[in-house]
């Protein structure tokens, strides 16, 4: 059975990253940052990924990566989800990584551990894991044509990941053919594009039946460990609002000893707690290749993406009018939960391949 508890590593680990965070990334400068229009951060990504060596984390060793795992991975999503961190870890240094390592190819993998360079599954963000769908790229040769859309963490990759009806091709963002058009999004923390490919170059990675395996790897990490960010959403909504009905007073009371007000925050500490455990579970299964990988990872999506939707809910309206306005950090946690909720597949979705994984009648 996989250990829920964190190990004095990851609690380090923990600690390290959230000091950081809180130093250099607090939702105050998130917010600035969107208002501003350009919410990535590669000052962010370069402190995390090749100062701190956080993207190498899953990537093996001799590939110049941590040769840590998930659960180490999940530690640090966990922390970015608390700050809202608009960088794109999940995308690359845990989906992008996933599918890398199950091809095994060394010179992505040790750019990627390096922090020199960011790749991107071309895949839509709400595509779960599963069998694969119809692909939208077509390859003549090592050319690559066709249009995918609403891609996550692809706007400023280094390298897309595309797959075709015939494998897996790496192709170098900046090169002819490839454009990426921005959305407009509700999420301003995690862009998203639409990718277009007019016989653009690329190299293949790996093909058929491998292929196919190594987009399912990287869509099941995603889904994954996406839930352990969306426990971080939750968290720091959780915190933050027990902080303010502790010192916003009516009729000469905190308003936080109304017993109406204590109730909903019980519940949802209760909500977050099982939303931990699961997603604890989640990351150790992935990490340890457990046979139960499935099992957890649409559990984990079933639950943590509501929880952190409902705490986002909470924190918005237990905020009382400040909540509400643009210049309280609170509505880009509610964004990011609605966000994620359809990231790499709805609730509803994994609830039927749940259903379906552990024989439940329909």
């Amino acid at each position: 059975m996989t250990d829920l508890r964190y190990g004095e590593l990851e609690q380090e680990l923990r600690g390290t990253v959230r000091e950081m965070l809180s130093a250099q990334s607090p939702p105050e400068q998130v917010l600035a940052r969107c208002e501003g229009g350009d919410p990535y951060d590669p000052k962010l990504w370069r402190t995390l990924a090749a100062e701190m060596g956080l993207a190498g984390l899953a990537v093996p060793e001799r590939y110049g990566g941590g040769g840590a795992g998930w659960r180490e991975a999940a530690v640090v999503l966990e922390e970015l989800g608390r700050a809202v961190a608009p960088v794109p870890y999940l995308g690359s240094a845990v989906v992008a990584t996933a599918v890398l390592r199950a091809v095994d190819d060394r010179a992505l993998l040790t750019d990627l551990a390096a922090g020199a360079a960011t790749a991107a599954l071309a895949a839509p963000f709400a595509t779960a894991p599963g069998p694969p769908t119809d692909p939208t790229v077509r390859a003549a040769g090592d050319n690559l044509t066709g249009t995918v859309r609403g891609v996550a963490d692809a706007l400023h990759a280094d390298v897309l990941l595309v797959p075709t009806g015939d494998g897996l091709f790496a192709v170098p963002a900046d090169t002819p053919g490839v454009g990426r058009h921005p959305l407009v999004t509700l999420d301003l923390t995690r862009p998203l594009c639409d990718l277009s490919l007019a016989a653009a170059p690329g190299w293949r990675l790996a093909a058929g039946p491998e292929s196919a395996r190594a987009v399912a790897a990287g869509l099941t990490a995603g889904a994954a460990l996406l839930a352990s960010e969306q426990l971080g959403v939750a968290e720091w909504c959780l915190d933050t609002t027990v902080e303010y009905v502790r010192t916003r007073y009516q009729f000469a009371r905190p308003v936080g000893s109304f017993q109406a007000l204590k109730h909903r925050l019980a519940d949802l500490w209760v909500e977050i707690a099982q939303a931990r455990a699961v997603a604890r579970h989640a990351a150790g299964c992935l990490a340890t290749g457990d046979p139960d990988t499935p099992v957890a990872t649409a559990l984990a999506q079933a639950f943590c993406a509501p929880v952190a939707v409902h705490a986002a809910e909470e924190c918005v309206q237990l905020h009382g009018g400040i909540g509400f306005t643009w210049e309280h950090p609170a509505h880009l946690y509610l964004k990011r939960a609605k966000s994620g909720a359809i990231g790499f597949g709805t609730a509803d979705r994994h609830r039927a391949t749940l259903a379906t994984l552990v024989d439940l009648p329909g």
